[in-house]
């Protein structure tokens, strides 16, 4: 079971990252101003998950696929790694979808 990882950033801020069973990062989110801030990002991403429409899936600069999940209104929520396949970001969405609305949170 994955597991959403709740860190304190600089300036009292901060950010998640959601991570597999097997403890690597699929998923880290933007830094947030408050923890209650952090946490209703976590339920956004458990919310958004599932829906295959929520994923865009993009190249980086130096051609390295990588994936941003995004709310309803088109908000980032999550980003993914780089990865060196389409194949492996592919899978990488397959994990958020398998992991998030299920994975525990942890501080």
């Amino acid at each position: 079971m994955g597991k959403f990882v709740i860190s304190p950033t600089s300036n009292d801020q901060y950010h998640f990252n959601l991570k597999a069973d097997n403890g690597q990062v699929i998923l880290s989110s933007e830094r947030y101003n408050s923890k209650a801030s952090c946490l209703n990002g976590i339920e956004s991403v458990r919310t958004n998950a599932p829906d295959d429409d929520r994923y865009d899936r993009k190249t980086s600069s130096n051609g390295k696929p990588f994936f941003n999940l995004k709310a309803a209104n088109g908000q980032i929520i999550g980003t993914s790694e780089l990865y060196e396949s389409t194949a492996g970001r592919d899978n990488g969405i397959e994990s958020v979808k398998r992991n998030a609305p299920t994975a525990l949170v942890e501080e």
